[in-house]
This record gives structure tokens, C-alpha cells and sequence, in this order.
């Protein structure tokens, strides 16, 4: 099987085709994609690809000015991935931006990074929200921080940070406290592409970390900022189209569906919160219910009882200040 499959149009297309446009064999289910290393490609629109099979979904950007990349991969994967980049595009790798630090988004950044460079002559600029920098270069526990070449060169502070790269506006925005405390979600204006990062995940229930500054509150804010950034095409279907931390491509639509979903169960949980319920007989009564056969999981590194105990934690503390009206 090819390791680099190029698939005209959106994801939900059937046939595979190859960088010449030969067609193949019918690609793989998307659950299949997610880490096995064997990297597809997929046309979004506009200037903007996405790479699959990394870890985290990868997303591409080409054009005259030459390349930027959103997210990494996994370290294992990074020479792949940089392979499937070169598939796209002959030029300079000149940015990298991470969502956030997590490494199955961050690993390929030592590669990746010195693979490319700035038009001066340097590694490639890595450009994330401060928090990213600061929970990459400092040990967690057992861990030991990122290589230092993986780490942020361009970090930002604010809400918002925009740069122009080959002939398009691109627009990134932080809403605290989150997925983490650093993500970032990316918009290609001129494309209308969104990319979401781990604050919006079609493989499963949104993944609240805790341990690095993660709420379900920040995570409603960040989808209803994707919900006022993208703009649906007739009947809701198509226009600007998202791409999730993990998962297929996704049109407004979808994010809709996925911030109701999270809404109704975390006012579930609230409800049996105020009535006194411990955390066992909220889990016993099933919150997630109607929702366990698309998101659910009762295995794996993010668990369907995961998600009910992080809400469970944020809604029976009091409510942090800030965040989006």
C-alpha cells in the first residue's frame, strides 16, 4: 500500500487518488488513520492540506511564499510526514504553528523544523500561544521536557496573533483553558479553512486536561468561537470547513452538533451535581448515553468515565472568571 495517498476534494471521498491523479484502492476507515504512520493526504480547500496517520491531524499550507505546517505529529512519525510535505510542495518549510503542546502534535517539530527555514537562513519559526513554550520546556512529573529544537521560537500572549503567508491572511486565537491552557485555533482566511486542534475531536469526547489548565468551559468557548468564525454555504452544508484535532473534516454543522453535545451533557451533570449526587451515581446514571455510540470509549488513553469525572470536577467548583461572553 502507498505510504502517501493525495485525495482530490473532501474527506468523505471514496476513491484515492495519487499525486499524478491515478486512482486506487479504496482508502482505509478513518478510525484505522490515526497513528499507524502511514500518512494520506487530503485536499481541504484552497491552499490547505491535510495529512493523516501522524497522531494528531496535520495540516499543510502551500504557496509562493513556500510552506507552513499546523501541528507535527508524533515524533516516530516525522520523517514520513516530512516526506508527505515534500509530496505537496518542493518549497521552504518557513513556519510551524502548534495548537498546543501535546506530542502526538508537537513530536515532529525538531524534524520538521530543521528541515526547513526562515528566509534569513535559520530553522523554521515555530510559532504557538506562551503556554505551549512554557509546558514544553519544563519537566511534568516523570517527564522530561521537549527536545529544545521542538520548542516555540514565536510565541504570543494575547487573544489574537495574524500573520500574511502566500497570499492569504492567517489569523490564530487563543481561548484559555481549554483542551490546555495554550491552544490555538487557526483560520486561513482567503482558503476558509479552520483548524481546530484537540478543543474540537470527532474521534471521541473532548479530552479536558486538567493537569494543563483544561475546563469544559474554555472548551464550549473555543467551539463557539469556531461556530462565529466559520460561515456555512446553502443549508448549512459546505463553506468554511474545520478540521478537528482527530478526525474527519467538518463543516459548521458539525461543530454545532459537537458544542450541543457537549452543552447537554455537562448540564446534566450539573443538574445531578445540585441535587447532591456523588460522582459514582452520576457515572451510574449514564449522562453520555445517547451520545456513547458515536464519542464513546471504554478504553484507551480518554475514556467515556474520563469525561463525565472532568466535568464533574469543574462544575462542583466554583466557575473561573474570564473566558468569551
Amino acid at each position: 500500500m502507498k505510504t502517501l495517498s493525495l485525495v482530490a476534494g473532501f474527506v468523505a471521498v471514496g476513491l484515492v487518488a495519487g499525486p499524478r491523479g491515478e486512482t486506487s484502492q479504496r482508502a482505509p476507515a478513518a478510525a484505522d488513520w490515526g497513528a499507524s504512520g502511514e500518512i494520506h493526504a487530503f485536499h481541504v480547500q484552497g491552499n490547505v492540506y491535510l495529512l493523516v496517520g501522524a497522531g494528531g491531524n496535520v495540516v499543510v499550507q502551500t504557496g509562493r511564499d513556500g510552506v507552513l505546517v499546523v501541528d507535527t505529529g508524533l515524533a516516530d512519525h516525522a520523517e514520513k510526514v516530512l516526506s508527505a510535505i515534500r509530496s505537496l510542495s518542493d518549497q521552504p518549510i518557513r513556519y510551524i504553528i502548534n495548537t498546543h503542546a501535546h506530542p502526538d502534535h508537537t513530536g515532529g517539530n525538531e524534524v520538521i523544523g530543521r528541515a526547513g527555514s526562515t528566509t534569513q537562513g535559520g530553522p523554521t519559526t515555530i510559532i504557538a500561544h506562551e503556554n505551549v513554550l512554557n509546558r514544553m520546556s519544563a519537566p511534568s512529573g516523570k517527564t522530561a521536557p521537549a527536545p529544545v529544537a521542538a520548542w516555540p521560537t514565536d510565541t504570543y500572549i494575547l487573544e489574537e496573533k495574524d500573520l500574511f503567508f502566500n497570499g492569504e491572511p492567517i489569523f490564530l486565537y487563543h481561548d484559555p483553558a481549554g483542551h490546555t491552557d495554550g491552544d490555538t485555533i487557526v483560520l486561513f482566511r482567503r482558503s476558509d479553512v479552520l483548524v481546530a486542534g484537540d478543543v474540537f475531536n470527532m474521534a471521541g469526547y473532548p479530552v479536558i486536561d486538567h493537569a494543563s489548565g483544561g475546563s469544559v468551559y474554555g472548551v464550549l468557548d473555543a467551539l463557539n468561537r469556531l461556530l462565529d468564525l466559520a460561515v456555512p454555504e446553502h443549508e448549512q452544508e459546505g463553506g468554511t470547513y474545520i478540521v478537528p484535532g482527530h478526525g474527519r473534516v467538518c463543516d459548521e454543522a458539525d461543530v454545532l452538533e459537537y458544542r450541543d453535545m457537549v452543552t447537554i451533557v455537562k448540564e446534566r451533570i450539573e443538574d445531578m451535581v445540585k441535587r447532591g449526587l456523588t460522582l459514582d451515581q452520576v457515572k451510574a446514571a449514564r449522562p453520555t448515553l445517547d451520545y456513547d455510540r458515536h464519542f464513546g470509549s471504554e478504553a484507551g488513553p480518554w475514556t467515556t468515565a474520563m469525561f463525565i469525572e472532568a466535568i464533574y470536577k469543574d462544575v462542583s467548583a466554583p466557575r473561573p472568571r474570564g473566558g468569551r461572553k
